[in-house]
């Protein structure tokens, strides 16, 4: 572990977090004009509230993590372009459907040329599994990429409930990056980007004054998806699993319970479980705090697994993360103190 990886790494969180909170400052009036998201039967908020923080969280992301990539002088670190094109697209479907809604089928084949973007442009000796072939690996992830962009959007229906999940996954894969398990570039933009959305909290704190929009939530969610693909580029799957493990498996479940139901799964409603702990009685801080104290919990274990480097230890990991999720899902399915 290098401390100067390390001074990098602090910078370009620092960095980011200032860039974040001066433009949403500047961005905020203007998008109460042009994206105002209006309270609904599927809503978490009760008064017109203004949509598109995410451009301020993407565009210090992106910045700030260019800069301190430049400034560490490396030859063998460069800044990851096909991946930052890729997330300006994204923001800019996201944008666009924040201000006018798309059809389901042209948003989705956007956000999946997106997807594609940044798994088929990586180097084709990065695999998961050695045994499988390259297209039928790639267009796995490729499918997997689609959903766990569209699970982070999803899931950003709370004040503060992206930035619980977010930060420790993105300060996780810097830290492990530090110890030379996830590239210098992703463990930059990782920390730039868990900086971003600290420059965020105090601005979508409940009550919140601003939220992300799709415009911030598809591009996070690419983001983190290939800081997680890198992690599993690097056999470390059992980590890659881990910290997103309450986003994948309160997204998957609410899908294939709505889908059980023959509901309109693709469509807006209130039926995940961090919703439902709301309608049941838990304060907003309740639920997005016990949703980031199980997210440390998660890094720990992630952590751990690759410390151990054991498919014994991975496998007992995994087990107590998913035991540890679905305490905490069970809890938000009933009603307070029941």
């Amino acid at each position: 572990m290098s401390s100067f990886e390390i001074l990098l790494s602090l910078v370009a969180a620092a960095l980011a977090a200032t860039i974040s909170a001066i433009l949403i400052q500047a961005t905020r009036p203007m998008l109460l004009r042009v994206a105002l998201a209006k309270p609904n039967a599927r809503s978490s908020h009760k008064v017109p509230t203004p949509q598109g923080g995410g451009i301020a969280v993407t565009a210090a992301t992106l910045l700030a993590g260019g800069i301190v990539i430049v400034m560490a002088g490396s030859p063998n670190l460069t800044i990851p372009i096909t991946v930052f094109a890729a997330t300006l697209f994204i923001a800019l479907v996201g944008f666009v459907d924040d201000v006018r809604p798309l059809p389901v089928a042209p948003r989705l084949l956007l956000q999946a040329a997106a997807v594609a973007v940044v798994v088929f442009a990586a180097p084709s000796d990065l695999k998961i599994v050695q045994a499988c072939p390259l297209w039928l690996e790639r267009g796995l992830l490729l499918i997997a990429g689609l959903w766990f962009v569209n699970l982070v959007n999803f899931m950003d229906g709370l004040d503060l409930m992206t930035a619980s999940e977010a930060v420790p996954i993105a300060a996780a894969v810097a830290l492990l990056g530090s110890f030379g398990h996830v590239p210098p570039a992703a463990t930059l933009v990782a920390a730039a980007l868990g900086g971003a959305l600290l420059g965020f909290v105090p601005f979508n704190r409940p009550v919140a004054k601003i939220f992300l929009g799709d415009v911030g939530s598809l591009p996070i969610g690419l983001l983190l998806g290939w800081c997680l693909l890198e992690l599993a580029w690097h056999q470390q799957f059992a980590a890659a699993l881990l910290l997103p493990l309450y986003y994948l498996a309160d997204a998957t479940v609410t899908l294939l319970r709505r889908m059980v139901r023959r509901e309109a799964f693709w469509a807006a409603h209130r039926s995940h479980f961090y919703q439902r702990a709301t309608d049941n009685g838990f304060s907003v801080w309740r639920v997005v705090g016990e949703v980031f104290a199980l997210n440390l919990v998660l890094a720990l274990l992630a952590i751990v697994s690759i410390a151990v480097n054991s498919l014994a230890a991975d496998i007992g990991l995994l087990a107590a993360g998913g035991v540890a999720v679905a305490t905490l899902l069970r809890r938000f399915s009933r009603p307070r103190g029941a």
